[in-house]
């Protein structure tokens, strides 16, 4: 025989658990209120995505009562299934490809607001200053996730380095869709943040702007090839669960990320351009 629970003490009991967070959704469920401040804990990449946070966070945040608590990550894999189970309130490391791939692949649940920031793709070599001079079976250091590694190679066919085959895009092309290759580089595959570190290992690599920029590196100043900031596709942006897209506090935060002050920050802190305002 089944037990009968009263309709109040269901009624007591969620209202405890929506109270203490456990409902996703609701403005209960984002960040923690302590005197009227609101605490959003935000998975960011070490930089340039942190540095913004933080710029918020020391200058801004307290107009709109907020406390941003910055949790970094280096792998990207990381920051999507962290806000899905519910260990960050929004991350702040992702482009739209790698944000639908994700989303398509993993089935996660998530939304996401406008762009706030652009980093140029280049090609750095430690041994050739132009790219014309990479010498026959050249090695080639390039991302191995599939959103990233299309983007790398379209900023080598634009250079006419290479050929991708007919219908192959920044948006869906990997290394077996190089068609024509005449210098026949080799291609080595590796994680983002592994490029960076094993530049010298190679003769030449794709790296991202934020991966370069940790390890010291310039795309105006070092890039021998850099990757076109008009009508860049590649805007970082705020990701947030679906359920929490319209939270007021999550709002209220990315219209600070997307501020004049912002702006300003961007330009002033990298003004060679290795990091560029979406807005």
């Amino acid at each position: 025989m089944r037990a009968l629970i009263p309709l109040a003490a269901l009624t007591a009991a969620t209202l405890a658990l929506s109270g203490c967070g456990l409902f996703k959704g609701d403005d209960e469920a984002v960040g923690k209120e302590n005197n009227g401040v609101t605490t959003l804990t935000v998975g960011a990449s070490p930089v340039p995505q942190a540095d913004i946070l933080r710029f918020v966070g020391d200058k801004l945040a307290g107009q709109k009562n907020l406390k941003i608590e910055v949790k970094e990550y280096t792998d990207y894999t990381a920051p999507n299934k962290a806000l899905v189970d519910g260990d960050l309130d929004a991350n702040y490391f992702q482009h739209e490809p790698y944000f639908e791939s994700e989303v398509k692949g993993q089935g996660y649940d998530l939304a996401h607001y406008s762009g706030i920031h652009i980093e140029p793709f280049a090609l750095y070599s430690q041994k050739v200053k132009n790219v014309k001079d990479l010498k026959d079976g050249a090695q080639v250091g390039i991302n191995n996730d599939p959103s990233n590694q299309g983007r790398a190679l379209d900023l080598l066919a634009k250079a006419k380095v290479i050929t991708l085959a007919d219908g192959k895009t920044a948006a869906d092309a990997t290394v077996h869709d190089v068609a024509d290759n005449p210098k026949h580089l080799k291609f080595v595959e590796a994680d983002a943040a592994q490029l960076a570190r094993s530049l010298a290992d190679v003769d030449a690599s794709v790296i991202n702007g934020n991966n370069a920029i940790e390890a010291g590196l310039s795309p105006t100043k070092d890039g021998i090839l850099v990757e076109s900031a008009k009508d860049n596709p590649y805007a970082n942006f705020l990701a947030v669960r679906k359920a929490d897209e319209d939270n007021d506090k999550l709002k209220e935060l990315d219209g600070l990320l997307h501020s004049p002050e912002v702006k300003k920050y961007i330009e002033d802190k990298w003004k060679d351009g290795a990091v560029l305002p979406a807005f």
